[in-house]
């Protein structure tokens, strides 16, 4: 899975490509973490051009939720396609987490 990470005024801009399973998901958790602990509290995650997410990249997903909320922090999910969003609609994450169609949509909530 490629990674790309951008700062941006309102939150830091992860997009994803390729795929998402139990070896490249943990590599999420800790670039995230290391912003977490810069004091960065809100998160764009990009899925445009990510192909596959297993359980394990599920989990990553609702752990990185999980710490940002004593932080009071923001994680917004944008362009779920294919596969990834029917794996998100599938085993409910979308009731769980804040879903946009597009990046600046999700960008506009920050």
């Amino acid at each position: 899975m490629e990674i790309v990470i951008g700062k941006g005024e309102k939150a830091v801009v992860v997009s994803l490509k390729g795929r998402m399973d139990a070896v490249t998901a943990p590599e999420l958790e800790k670039q995230i973490n290391g912003f977490i602990k810069e004091g960065e509290s809100c998160f764009v995650i990009n899925f445009e051009n990510l192909e596959y997410i297993s359980s394990a990249g599920l989990r990553v997903v609702l752990v990185i939720a999980k710490k940002l909320k004593p932080v009071n922090g923001q994680m917004l999910i944008s362009n779920l396609k294919g596969v990834v969003k029917e794996v998100f609609e599938i085993s409910g994450f979308t009731s769980l987490l804040q879903i946009y169609e597009t990046e600046e949509e999700a960008l506009k909530q920050m």
